[in-house]
């Protein structure tokens, strides 16, 4: 009597299973990022921190100081000027171009005649080299060629010329100024996109229970806007307050510190003066502020995850 065969189950090799996993094929695709995340970001913050419990000069070794250099900061009048600066230029700057990108990214959402046109002018401005920015704003604001006090000048709303960058109040506010002029398209463009994510059948819906404009702006747009809003401004936020260009090249922190931020501080502690070990501790006092914004944009997220119907 013949006796039947059974198949032998074989179990698949431990590489045959990875090649199979998602998981592992994932985290494959994530290798180069993570070490070039590593070797660029990881490191040089690391270092930053280490440099900043040190009095490390440019061209000389330093030695361990615990949290001198933190110290010495707590009493410095010019740091904590740079901290009221920044946040006021942050805070400023990021209201503006919220409330400004928003109202623009409305009005290319309607159906209007050359609408591809007009998004791509609106680019423009984030476009061009931050540098370049710079230069332009720096001529607009020159205080004997400025073309913008000529023009008020010729319209008769002024009668003589405006200091824009020499004094404190004027140079605070055309900094804002041009951080806004430059940072709008991003946010402009970031929520149109997420404008033309939100389902027109809600807009319908909501027409036909009577709703108003702002009815259907105050309780269907915002409500699905808010995640994207909370990423946009997220970003929007550590681009404004990392900001170094603009001030550098407009007024290098002048006048009278007036514009400094911690950014161009830390550089003008650490490069430019040779006190590596205090602008790297300034660059540090600067991680709480961004902290925060990232958590922002946590936030945000968690919101998306209860609309889309997922857990607190």
């Amino acid at each position: 009597m013949a006796v039947p065969s059974v198949a032998v189950q074989t179990r698949p090799s431990i590489r045959s299973r990875l090649a199979e996993s998602k998981n592992a094929l994932g985290f494959g695709f994530m290798l180069p990022a993570a070490a070039l995340l590593l070797v660029f970001l990881t490191y040089p913050l690391g270092l930053g921190v280490w440099l900043g419990f040190t009095d490390t000069r440019i061209g000389r070794p330093g030695i361990f100081i615990g949290v001198e250099n933190y110290e010495y900061l707590w009493s410095d009048s010019v740091f904590w000027l740079s901290v009221f600066n920044t946040l006021l230029y942050t805070v400023s700057a990021s209201i503006l171009k919220f409330v400004l990108g928003l109202w623009l990214a409305l009005i290319l959402n309607e159906k209007l005649p050359f609408k591809s046109f007009f998004r791509a002018v609106v680019l423009l401005p984030w476009v061009v080299p931050t540098v370049l920015s710079a230069i332009a704003f720096w001529w607009i604001y020159d205080s004997q060629f400025s073309i913008l006090s000529w023009a008020l000048q010729q319209m008769g709303l002024i009668d003589h010329r405006i200091n824009f960058l020499g004094d404190p109040t004027n140079a605070r506010a055309s900094v804002i100024a041009a951080n806004v002029w430059r940072g709008i398209p991003f946010v402009a463009i970031t929520l149109l996109a997420g404008l033309q994510t939100i389902p027109q059948s809600l807009y319908e819906a909501a027409t036909l229970d009577g709703a108003s404009r702002w009815q259907l702006f105050r309780y269907v747009t915002l409500p699905l806007l808010t995640p994207i809003i909370a990423i946009t401004m997220t970003f929007s936020v550590l681009f404004t307050f990392t900001d170094f260009q603009l001030i550098y090249v407009l007024t290098r922190g002048g006048p009278v510190n007036a514009t400094h931020l911690m950014a161009t501080l830390s550089f003008q502690r650490g490069i430019a003066g040779g006190q590596l070990g205090e602008g790297a501790a300034i660059a540090v006092a600067m991680i709480p502020f961004l902290l925060a914004a990232i958590l922002f944009s946590y936030f945000g997220l968690q919101r998306r995850r209860w609309q889309q119907g997922g857990g607190d």
